[in-house]
């Protein structure tokens, strides 16, 4: 059985038990509070456990988790006040992602892994839209094209476009007007680097889930100040690796301790304006990945910010301070007063607008999965460096990792847009020499194969032996068993 982690204390040591870290976890507070040093503690803790870790630099400074740290004077007031003995300083094993490649390991994805309900949520489309989006996928699903790129989609697109009265009785109807619409979001996409997130070869989440040689687990980071200038791309890419983790991961159920722990920063940007269908799904995943030993931990400002049915599943609470200065601010104040535990010390409500940098009100499920009493206490200093390293250090990491090389260089294979293009031109040139050679010259009996018809034939005799018939997804749109 894993130790327990000692991560806050106060007029006691408080201790996240391993085998309750898996029911997840909420981190709030207004900015400056001490958010991300307290997502930073606990993801040593899990580290030096060997659980592995994900988590998004959303501000570029937790890349200091790799480093021991120095010491200061705040380190060493903080070490005295309260009177922790044994403190030794520290870095992680780390791994260095970025989806644009510049920061880490190119992490992507392909257009038929994301599937189309987070697509539809990245490119921002209405109901009418994401159902014809939907049509579209379901056409190369059915037919075994694989969507690896940008340009894959617009052909797809077009392809079902220029084909509408075709595939109306089959699919249903897809409005050339809203196939044009797509299209223009996919251009807004591409100028904000869309281009970069859909390639192969695509992201192995297996990758995720590795211990260095002292079995301590990997943290790994995803670099997100870049990414968080387009919030739109941030959100629907963290679902993603929700959904394929979901899918992929083999059944556990109670575990002695997490087989990955991810954190989700920013998360109020995963639930602004999100379709009620959308959201329904997320809580289904939060609710069900827990048995395949996955913990979620949500970071945001405010608890009123993550919906309700989800804020319930969040046994492991770590509240920094609020503001109370508006009418939301104040309800923020009296929603998270509310879902703690008693303690007839704490006057919650009051506690929360007086919290220090630091300092938190800390409930964690006991043995039972029950939620502690409520507790002010300190987060405990972390072992590792508070801040960003510089960029060569974070080269030298990326270089000597053992995962350099399997996704720098970028491979293009044949997908839908060659084998559709191909097609096409073939079409197209049977036509002009039909249109040269006499009526009474074409050969009787069978008639020539239609142009989807050539397009299913080559791609199922092509594609087959590597995703078979049809394409099968799962509850967040993703593909299911692909690997």
């Amino acid at each position: 059985m894993a130790e327990p982690l000692a991560i806050a204390k106060g007029d006691k040591t408080l201790f996240l038990l391993p085998q309750m870290a898996n029911r997840h976890g909420l981190i709030a507070g207004a900015t400056g509070t001490g958010k991300t040093v307290s997502m930073q503690v606990l993801a040593e803790r899990f580290s030096s456990i060997g659980v592995p870790v994900f988590l998004a630099d959303v501000k570029g400074d937790v890349s200091g988790i790799s480093q021991a740290n120095a010491g200061n004077a705040r380190i060493s007031q903080r070490l005295e006040q309260l009177r922790i003995g044994g403190y030794t300083p520290k870095g992680c094993p780390v791994a260095f992602w970025d989806i644009f490649g510049e920061q880490g390991h190119p992490a992507r994805t392909t257009i038929s892994e994301m599937g189309p309900l987070l697509l539809a949520r990245l490119l921002n489309l209405n109901d009418t839209q994401s159902g014809v989006l939907t049509l579209v996928f379901k056409v190369a699903d059915d037919n075994g094209l694989l969507l690896i790129d940008l340009k894959d989609l617009r052909s797809m697109l077009q392809y079902c476009g220029d084909n509408a009265a075709r595939f109306r009785t089959t699919y249903g109807n897809i409005s050339t007007m809203t196939i044009g619409t797509i299209q223009r979001s996919l251009l807004s996409l591409e100028e904000q680097g869309g281009e970069k997130i859909f390639a192969e070869p695509a992201l192995d989440l297996f990758d995720f889930l590795k211990t260095d040689s002292q079995g301590r687990g990997v943290v790994n980071i995803l670099a997100a100040n870049r990414l968080m200038q387009t919030p739109r791309i941030y959100a629907p890419f963290l679902l993603w690796l929700l959904s394929e983790l979901f899918e992929q991961l083999p059944e556990v159920g109670d575990v002695e301790k997490p087989k990955l722990v991810f954190f989700f920063d920013e998360a109020h940007l995963l639930f602004n304006d999100i379709p009620r269908a959308l959201e329904e799904k997320i809580e289904q995943v939060a609710r069900l990945i827990r048995s395949k030993g996955v913990g979620i931990y949500f970071v945001t400002q405010n608890p009123l910010d993550v919906p309700d049915v989800i804020l319930g599943q969040l046994g492991n609470r770590v509240q920094h301070a609020l503001r109370a200065f508006t009418p939301r601010e104040q309800k923020a104040v009296r929603a998270a007063a509310t879902t703690f535990r008693t303690n007839p010390k704490v006057d919650v409500e009051t506690a929360i607008t007086q919290l220090g940098v630091g300092e938190a009100l800390v409930s964690l499920l006991d043995e039972k999965g029950m939620p502690g009493i409520v507790e002010r206490a300190f987060i405990y200093p972390p072992w590792s460096q508070i801040g960003a390293i510089d960029d060569g250090q974070r080269g030298e990491i990326i270089r000597q990792s053992l995962l350099y090389g399997k996704y720098e260089k970028n491979v293009d294979r044949e997908s839908a847009y060659e084998l559709l293009q191909r097609r096409i031109e073939k079409k197209q040139e049977d036509e002009a020499k039909a249109a040269a050679a006499k009526e009474a010259a074409r050969p009787k009996g069978r008639q020539r194969d239609s142009l989807l018809e050539s397009v299913v034939k080559s791609t199922t005799r092509s594609m087959g032996s590597q995703i078979g018939r049809s394409i099968i997804r799962g509850i967040l749109g993703s593909i299911f068993g692909r690997r």
